[in-house]
């Protein structure tokens, strides 16, 4: 069920009040969230044109607390087997692009003054933890779920969960309907098409002032979780 928009996830990451509780891992996400504040608030972007350069600082801390190579094997499942090695670097560096431009192009355009609740950080599993905040909105709250895993002492998100719905387990299904017709290498051309799409959307936006609307990135939907693929 498509139960809420990407912006929540966005939100999630860029808004927030002190946490409740937490240990390290919980430290490595407000670090992110506090960094990503402040260059959102920095004076020095924003300007006309300068939206690209904040655009890239936000996506260094991104990419500091994502791991989307795991992100990218578990939403495959078994579907990783199919791709050569040089496939799945492909695979993960053109679905990275298409999410982290996907959530800073809500953040930058969408953001507003929500705050973000921290709840507890919990044990799942051999090194494995998750972070249990919500967000809080003027008339309704929506609880996020943070999935890190521990690997070489560094702790890294290798899943969202947005009102008990999967990231993941949201493009497993699309990707596994997509692969059971075509090819890796046509799954990862797709992901590249609609990530020059967001970027032609996203200039074209820039010139004549659109505001942003709540349209997914791939079928003109109204999404949740993340965008369609087929």
């Amino acid at each position: 069920m498509k139960k809420l928009v990407l912006l929540t996830i966005a939100l999630a990451l860029f808004c927030q009040i002190p946490p409740a509780w937490g240990g390290e891992a919980m430290a490595v996400i407000k670090r992110s969230i506090d960094g990503s504040l402040q260059i959102l608030a920095d004076p020095q972007y924003q300007g006309k044109g300068k939206k690209e350069a904040q655009r890239e600082q936000i996506w260094k801390l991104i990419q500091e607390i994502f791991d989307f190579t795991e992100i990218s094997k578990r939403s495959l499942a078994r579907n990783w087997r199919l791709f050569s090695p040089t496939e799945k670097t492909e695979f993960s560096r053109a679905f990275s692009d298409l999410l982290g431009n996907t959530y800073i192009d809500k953040i930058q355009t969408g953001f507003q003054n929500d705050s973000v609740i921290y709840l507890s950080e919990d044990p799942i599993g051999n090194s494995k933890l998750k972070i249990k905040t919500k967000i809080v909105r003027e008339t309704y709250e929506i609880p996020i779920d943070y999935k890190l895993s521990n690997k070489s002492g560094s702790w890294k998100v290798y899943d969202i969960s947005v009102e008990g719905v999967s990231l993941v387990k949201n493009y497993r299904i699309q990707f596994k309907k997509y692969l059971s017709k075509k090819k890796p290498g046509q799954l990862i051309q797709r992901l590249k098409d609609k990530s020059a799409q967001q970027k032609k959307k996203r200039q074209a936006d820039s010139r004549i002032g659109l505001k942003w609307r709540m349209t997914a990135d791939f079928n003109n939907e109204r999404v949740s979780v993340g965008p369609t693929v087929a």
